[in-house]
């Protein structure tokens, strides 16, 4: 009777590496195509999104895109007046910016005396907050008189809901689809950046009735 040659066994160290490698490409799988998470460092968004708001965005539900490249591999869905969309900004796609969508391609955008118009119709703006009673003239700046203009295809018109602090679409334009990162999806942590951070203060800053809220 032979004995059957035993395999011999992975050492320790190897086995651990190799943990240690399939958990980096699961996290970087899921980065990349599912979930991300994200700040909040501005005011544009008040009151929907505070200041040290940490968001998960769902990178999945806009459809699977080609890493480096934007282009879209399998289609899911589009996105749509309403949804807040994280996006790299397109003046510099070093940086990240959050948004509210209020024009698709094709929508005519106007706005009159801080009201938003959509293809001629008042926009059903139910999240648009102003803190400045003052009317700018289009002569001085797009933020209370702006357009019309024409969403051209393949992008997106974006404001934040701030509309008064608020440096968005007005001011430097569309939105490609190739730089939506994703769609705004929920909160898991909220806390006062300004408070130092190994602080009582920051602590006692935690915002926990905002944590795992839906971002509408």
């Amino acid at each position: 009777m032979t004995d059957t040659p035993q395999q011999p066994h992975k050492s320790a160290i190897r086995e651990n590496i190799e943990a240690i490698l399939i958990a980096v490409l699961l996290a970087l799988f899921i980065r990349t195509f599912i979930i991300q998470a994200f700040k909040i460092p501005s005011g544009s968004m008040l009151p929907t999104l505070q200041i040290g708001d940490h968001l998960l965005v769902n990178k999945f539900i806009y459809g699977i895109k080609v890493p480096f490249t934007g282009a879209t591999l399998v289609p899911i869905a589009q996105p749509k007046p309403n949804d807040i969309v994280v996006f790299e900004f397109p003046k510099n796609p070093e940086l990240d910016y959050i948004k509210r969508v209020i024009a698709v391609a094709g929508d005519i955008v106007e706005i009159r005396d801080k009201q938003v118009f959509i293809n001629g119709k008042p926009f059903d703006d139910r999240h648009g907050v102003f803190s400045d009673p003052t009317i700018h003239p289009a002569a001085l700046d797009p933020r209370d008189n702006f357009g019309p203009v024409t969403v051209p295809a393949d992008k997106i018109f974006t404001m934040g809901d701030n509309r008064d602090n608020s440096f968005d679409g007005r001011f430097w334009g569309f939105v490609d689809l190739k730089a939506i990162r994703g769609k705004a999806w929920v909160i898991y942590w909220s806390w006062d950046v300004q408070a130092p951070l190994f602080s009582l203060e920051r602590l006692r800053s935690i915002r926990w009735s905002r944590i795992g809220d839906t971002v509408h």
